[in-house]
């Protein structure tokens, strides 16, 4: 459950978002600049909101009337970008162990659980540069995974894959949705992949 209520504004942009679903996957759409990844970054403790509160599953990240705003590290947010921001120097593996973090209540997600579920063994020894968008992506998924997140967040993550690569990633981010049951909010400007992908929708203008 998302629980959402928020007055954002940085420089000249301002808006309030409200969103309260229930739903597990929840895409959120509307065109450029209209202020998704600002809403995302405020979940994740990266942009603080003017007013209002933030609530993931009845756990409460940012409550202004409160006086709550949890610091980025203590959100549990798992946060998948345009591009898969993977360290140069790592190779797969040493990606995924970097995102890897203890649960207060015991890990959920164990490397090689996460390593089937995105199809990525033989990839752990490769350096990051001899991956493909789809494979660095899948590796993002499951850094973000291994930190044992309380939600995940979608930035577009198919926005810099070409037709192929896109319809190569979708089953993988179906199989996450069907397997890993966290609640997921995904930016996407793509119909085909909302539809795909999300239980719900919710629409900036």
């Amino acid at each position: 459950m998302l629980s959402l209520d928020v007055q954002l504004r940085r420089g000249r942009f301002e808006r309030h978002v409200r969103i309260e679903d229930a739903a597990r996957v929840v895409a959120l759409t509307g065109p450029s600049g209209a202020g998704k990844t600002t809403v995302l970054n405020a979940i994740a403790g990266l942009v603080r909101p003017r007013a209002g509160h933030i609530e993931v599953d009845g756990r409460v990240l940012f409550d202004s009337a409160r006086g709550i705003d949890l610091p980025a590290h203590r959100r549990r947010v798992g946060y998948v970008f345009q591009d898969a921001r993977l360290f140069p120097h790592l190779d797969v593996r040493g990606n995924l162990l970097y995102g890897r973090h203890a649960a207060a209540d015991g890990p959920r997600f164990e490397p090689g659980t996460v390593v089937a579920l995105l199809g990525i063994e033989a990839l752990l020894a490769r350096p990051t540069a001899n991956l493909s968008g789809g494979e660095a992506q899948r590796v993002a998924i499951g850094r973000a995974l291994l930190s044992q997140p309380a939600i995940l967040l979608f930035d577009e993550p198919l926005s810099a894959l070409d037709q192929a690569r896109r319809k190569e990633l979708i089953p993988y981010l179906q199989r996450v949705r069907d397997e890993v049951r966290l609640p997921m909010l995904y930016v996407s400007h793509h119909a085909e992949e909302v539809q795909q992908l999300a239980e719900a929708t919710h629409r900036l203008d």
